[in-house]
């Protein structure tokens, strides 16, 4: 959508605007009937349209296109031009959604401030409908985990290209942040950015949804592919997507083409595809449930988002981040996190990763005090559970195993915990704990604690040992 496609069945007219436009800069097209016009919009739509209301030996006039084409494509301006012009012609053209009418012989310096003006008009209506039609923020990624510097360092080289990504991670792990994260700073940033929610979308309405439907009674309704023209089109949670409608996605990204449920004519589309899944797709596609076909042609560049407990030294950044986001959104008040908060939040268990710390964070808000500091009692109920003299209440495990046993048992979870808690740097536990690194190390051997590498960060487990003793 870059050129001004001139149609008018004067060749002389077609050619000398033709030629004034290219000295101007403008890419152009021509057609000297309805056929060529609009075999040439369906090819690809201009950015511009001038248009003669009368083209001879032509099956449609100038309103008739003009119809069809704002219908189809109603972000195309289009200029009106003709040599038996009336005021009737002009008020039926700009009804019918026209940019403005210009009579012949027209003043070449009249024509080309029209344009400018159409196009200018034109673009800013694109971007309005782009930030009507994104949903929630634009993709903040925060957080300093070596986990998250490896996503971050992935999400920077796919923002350069035109690539299809695949998004995996665990539910709330922050998918749909990444997704628009390469949206945000990739070439098509100022286009649509449209979420499918795979999973949501009854499977009996996904092609009407997707595709959208032509019908006498109601005329054309739009998908969401056709909504995501230019930009990019998200599939969060792929894997429920109907067997069906997987092959006929597959098609789409084939072509780039589609048929509206019900229509005939088809809908020429460039999309950039980004998808997501919590599931394995592997056993999706062994089961059956899942083309093996599309997933070649999704998994191109295939990115695994970290849980939170991957990534636990950014607990903190994003509970701030989350305070300050309440705070002007909802009004909630501004607080601060103190370290035992802090700490215990990098302690805890995180199923429901980024979101549950967000739910947290403003319950918190919500039943808290003032503007006081958060502190590990606001976050008793989600912490271990104490008493009321702050005494951490033993387990049924913890409490039926001997003095020395049970002491091993919390010895190996509290340090497995902590390591964790920072991302494998076994220093700055020793320093935490207050051991020395060196009597660390022997205290993690005795208790058959290692760590290995994973999502980018070091991350503490418990030895697994051959029956014969040997690793």
């Amino acid at each position: 959508m870059s050129d001004i496609l001139i149609v008018d069945d004067e060749k002389d007219i077609r050619d000398l605007i033709s030629e004034i436009l290219e000295d101007e800069g403008f890419a152009t097209r021509t057609a000297a009937n309805s056929d060529e016009c609009m075999d040439a919009v369906n090819a690809e739509p201009p950015a511009l349209m001038i248009l003669d209301i009368w083209l001879k030996d032509s099956r449609m006039d100038g309103i008739d296109i003009l119809k069809t084409t704002k219908r189809d494509n109603p972000d195309v301006p289009i200029i009106i031009i003709s040599g038996h012009g009336n005021v009737e012609i002009a008020v039926a053209a700009i009804k019918q959604g026209a940019y403005d009418f210009i009579e012949k012989p027209f003043n070449i310096d009249q024509l080309l401030v029209v344009i400018s003006r159409a196009m200018e008009t034109s673009r800013l209506r694109r971007e309005n409908s782009s930030l009507k039609r994104r949903e929630g923020s634009v993709g903040e990624m925060l957080g300093e985990s070596p986990a998250f510097r490896k996503l971050k360092d992935q999400l920077d080289k796919v923002t350069k290209s035109n690539g299809r990504v695949m998004l995996t991670g665990e539910p709330g792990s922050g998918k749909e942040t990444a997704a628009r994260y390469i949206h945000q700073f990739s070439a098509r940033a100022s286009a649509p950015f449209v979420t499918v929610n795979s999973a949501t979308i009854e499977p009996e309405r996904m092609e009407d949804v997707l595709f959208g439907r032509e019908s006498a009674e109601r005329g054309i309704e739009k998908g969401l592919l056709e909504q995501a023209h230019g930009g990019v089109v998200y599939f969060d949670e792929v894997a429920e997507m109907p067997l069906g409608t997987q092959a006929k996605i597959l098609r789409v990204l084939t072509d780039q083409q589609f048929l509206r449920v019900g229509g005939s004519d088809k809908v020429r589309v460039d999309l950039r595809v980004i998808s997501s899944t919590t599931r394995d797709l592997s056993v999706e596609i062994a089961s059956g449930r899942f083309r093996q076909e599309l997933y070649d042609r999704l998994n191109v560049v295939p990115i695994l988002v970290p849980a939170l407990v991957d990534r636990r030294e950014d607990l903190p950044l994003l509970a701030q981040h989350f305070i300050a986001q309440l705070n002007e959104t909802q009004g909630l008040p501004l607080r601060d996190i103190s370290e035992d908060a802090a700490s215990l939040m990098q302690t805890m268990s995180w199923p429901g990763n980024i979101r549950q710390l967000r739910n947290l964070v403003e319950r918190v808000l919500i039943l808290g005090e003032g503007t006081d500091l958060i502190t590990a009692k606001d976050l008793d109920g989600d912490g271990p559970a104490q008493t009321e003299e702050g005494r951490v209440v033993l387990s049924g495990q913890l409490a039926t195993l001997p003095l020395r046993e049970a002491r091993e048992l919390f010895e190996r979870e509290y340090l497995l915990t902590q390591i964790n808690r920072f991302g494998g740097n076994i220093s700055r536990t020793a320093s935490f704990v207050g051991m020395e690194r060196s009597a660390l190390h022997r205290k993690l051997k005795s208790l058959g604690v290692v760590t290995s590498a994973k999502a980018g960060a070091r991350i503490a487990r418990i030895e697994e040992v051959s029956e014969t003793g040997v690793d």
